[in-house]
């Protein structure tokens, strides 16, 4: 069996450094089987995956995710449960921006700690849609008196890059990561983020490592699709590919991957997986899974180690890429861009403090 590799955030918060993503169980990924789910998070905790990212407005997920704890602490008992490491979100609604107050950001705090069934919010990473829109720095202040009182261990940021980071930093807020979208067709984080992040002691949690499933055997060979798909996720994922370059470099992208993957007896995604892993300042990739079928291909990562051969391969391809360029997440944040376009930006995370 594979050894996990671990990681700290912080002294005491010691995480996986392959995160079980939550997205795909919110729906619009396919039918969900919640009872499955649920106790599939088991087998993953059991493997040495144990830190789990949800987010408020992922529906469903932060009650998963606390039913999932309770059960695991019944059956596993305390010591055990206490070794898993929840990750969730506070994105407030764009409509809501203007007036959100701090009581507001107490109420959906305290929203998700009834959800996880948690004394204690182990990380909540904060996202504000318009930093030119309402009061960011005032909610960020809540959550931090929300941390001086116990609700909260540790404060991160998400989608931002370091202009965005560094105000916050600079104020006295202590910012222990950066959760950002980083894989081979999207290096935006290597331009500021990174070395910022390295002179800050900020880590990086990296979501897209696979690009949706496109970083995988599925998409070899295979003729350009265009953009209709059964999902946003994979709209998402074809435009970035757009971005990298046309497809014929992407399928260039891939079978350099499946080349290296054939010499060490593992999976496209495993290698694609294991680069960013190895790159500065990343503590962990966030694997989407609904179920828990392909753990064991999740846990080769783990076995795997990228050569200067390997790396030469894949970066006589990167040399070729003509994007994305700009800002970490600054193509999404034009919402009349066709990135922008398909985001959704009231998904019910900011609920009124009475609610």
């Amino acid at each position: 069996m594979n050894t996990v590799e671990m990681t700290d955030l912080r002294p005491g918060h010691r995480i996986s450094r392959v995160i079980r993503g939550g997205w795909q169980l919110a729906g619009g990924h396919g039918e969900v089987d919640r009872d499955r789910a649920v106790a599939d998070m088991a087998a993953f905790a059991d493997a040495g995956i144990t830190t789990f990212d949800c987010a408020d407005i992922y529906t469903g997920v932060e009650e998963m995710i606390g039913d999932f704890l309770e059960s695991y602490r019944a059956a596993r008992g305390a010591e055990a449960a206490a070794r898993i490491n929840v990750h969730t979100k506070l994105v407030p609604d764009l409509a809501r921006l203007d007036d959100l107050g701090p009581a507001d950001v107490e109420a959906i705090v305290e929203r998700s700690l009834r959800r996880l069934r948690l004394e204690q919010l182990h990380l909540v990473q904060f996202f504000w849609w318009d930093l030119s829109r309402g009061a960011p720095l005032r909610a960020l202040e809540a959550l931090l008196r929300l941390r001086e009182a116990g609700k909260i261990r540790h404060l991160g940021l998400t989608n931002w890059d370091a202009p965005q980071i560094a105000p916050f930093a600079e104020a006295g807020f202590e910012i222990v990561s950066a959760q950002v979208q980083y894989s081979l067709l999207d290096r935006r984080p290597e331009a500021t983020l990174v070395p910022w992040a390295a002179r800050n002691d900020v880590h990086l949690l990296c979501y897209g490592t696979l690009a949706g499933g496109f970083l995988t055997e599925r998409w070899l060979g295979v003729p350009d699709p265009g953009f209709v798909f059964e999902n946003r996720s994979l709209v998402k994922y074809r435009l970035i590919i757009d971005e990298f370059g046309p497809w014929s470099l992407f399928q260039e992208l891939l079978a350099a991957l499946d080349a290296i993957a054939r010499r060490h007896g593992v999976s496209i995604s495993t290698v694609a997986a294991r680069w960013v892993l190895d790159r500065p300042q990343v503590a962990a990739v966030i694997v989407g899974a609904r179920y828990a079928r392909h753990l064991p291909k999740t846990l080769e990562v783990f076995s795997l180690r990228l050569d200067a051969e390997d790396r030469a391969r894949l970066r006589a391809v990167l040399e070729r890429a003509s994007g994305p360029g700009g800002p970490v997440y600054g193509l999404e944040s034009d919402r009349e861009g066709r990135h922008g376009r398909i985001m959704k930006y009231d998904l019910g995370g900011a609920g009124r403090a009475a609610s």
